[in-house]
């Protein structure tokens, strides 16, 4: 994402507000990568929100949303809520079958470099002139932020579609070649193996701008990802020349009042960046099941 970006979903409006971390859910909403109910293949992540007050908030959604209590902003006549959690709405059972995923051929990428990218101190300490060279080099963190998808991983995840994460690529790039669709979220910072199993897949569903724009190399001795080039380091706007990065203007378009998905040579993009168009609107999830 390039700087001066959008950070948080909040109460009633997405803003713009450079370089917080307020969307980050990290400390009892860590992601956990087991889960009895899923296949040992999968990635999956669990929101502990046991010691965590939370209320639920009077936006318009087809989901329960839910804040914690005393975790936000005031701007205007808004709070803005730090961390946004998602829930089945009991009311919508119905409209939830609807929705539902059923295809086991189906796959979605949890962001995992990407949130390590945007932790802190890390790549946007760097680009904001706070750090030097040594903030591009992080250890790797599994979290839950808006800034990767995090609104949209919950709903997807809500509706019954299954996760891969970056590694899972990263460590075996013919996986892809198992499902027939391939979901990206804001899937902004990858590994070169992932790029080529990415861009070789004949169906994948880009469903936030900006993805595959910036490569980085990971060590799993010390754990760490590292950028190579990409996002203006090394002189390199998108890390590959990859010319279907679809970042300008798509990824400032934070309404989606008119969005559509049009097509590349391998699948289909959004042209809007979806984390509030996602809990509002079904027909986009009803679009993205059916493409």
């Amino acid at each position: 994402m390039a700087i001066n970006y959008k950070i948080i979903l909040l109460i009633s409006v997405v803003s713009i507000i450079g370089l917080f971390f307020l969307t980050q859910i990290k400390t009892d909403d860590s992601i956990n990568e087991s889960d009895s109910k899923q296949s040992d293949m999968f990635f999956d992540f669990n929101i502990d929100t046991k010691n965590i007050d939370l209320i639920e908030l009077p936006i318009d959604s087809i989901f329960q949303i839910y804040g914690v209590r005393d975790e936000y902003i005031i701007d205007g006549n808004y709070q803005k809520y730090s961390r946004l959690l998602f829930e089945l709405d009991p009311n919508n059972k119905s409209l939830y079958k609807e929705l539902k995923n059923t295809d086991e051929k189906t796959i979605v990428i949890f962001p995992t470099f990407t949130a390590t990218a945007y932790n802190s101190p890390g790549f946007y300490n760097y680009y904001n002139g706070l750090c030097d060279e040594t903030c591009l080099s992080v250890p790797i963190v599994s979290i839950l932020r808006t800034e990767i998808g995090g609104n949209g991983a919950q709903i997807l995840k809500l509706l019954n579609y299954n996760f891969l994460s970056d590694v899972d690529i990263d460590k075996n790039p013919k996986i892809l070649a198992k499902f027939d669709k391939v979901i990206l979220l804001h899937n902004e910072y990858v590994t070169k193996k992932q790029f080529d199993a990415i861009t070789s897949h004949p169906n994948v569903i880009y469903l936030y701008p900006n993805a595959l724009h910036a490569e980085i190399e990971v060590d799993y001795d010390s754990n760490t990802i590292t950028l190579i080039r990409g996002h203006g380091y090394a002189d390199k706007y998108n890390g590959f020349d990859w010319e279907f990065d679809n970042t300008q203007p798509y990824e400032y378009d934070l309404d989606c009042n008119d969005w559509e998905f049009y097509e590349i040579p391998n699948g289909k993009m959004l042209n809007c960046f979806p984390e509030r168009q996602l809990y509002e609107d079904d027909s986009l999830l009803r679009a993205l099941k059916e493409l």
